[in-house]
């Protein structure tokens, strides 16, 4: 069986929580890693993804570790859709309080 594993980044604009993990993860830059297989009989190359991970630094008394907390693709864009609607909000809110120019 060939496995490959590819990397990618995703940013959170504000504290995000996922689905069967406790707690907030605050806002920043998270490492995703993707691994997958390749399907085997076919008469092209395909791969079928077996595992979504979460890259998550330690806080507290855990800072200086890292954890690969398993999560699945639906959870993460869900997460990534409420990030950006929360980030959408806040943009027109501030947008709303801002002073007008003074066009004298």
């Amino acid at each position: 069986m060939t496995l490959r594993s590819t990397r990618s980044t995703v940013t959170f604009s504000n504290a995000f929580t996922l689905s069967g993990y406790p707690g907030d993860l605050p806002a920043g830059d998270y490492e995703v890693l993707v691994e997958e297989e390749l399907l085997q009989g076919l008469s092209f190359e395909a791969y079928r993804r077996t595992a979504t991970y979460l890259t998550v630094r330690g806080r507290g008394s855990r800072a200086g570790r890292t954890e690969l907390r398993a999560i699945s693709d639906r959870d993460l864009e869900k997460a990534l859709r409420r990030d950006q609607a929360a980030t959408e909000r806040n943009d027109h809110g501030d947008a709303a309080l801002s002073p007008q120019e003074d066009r004298s």
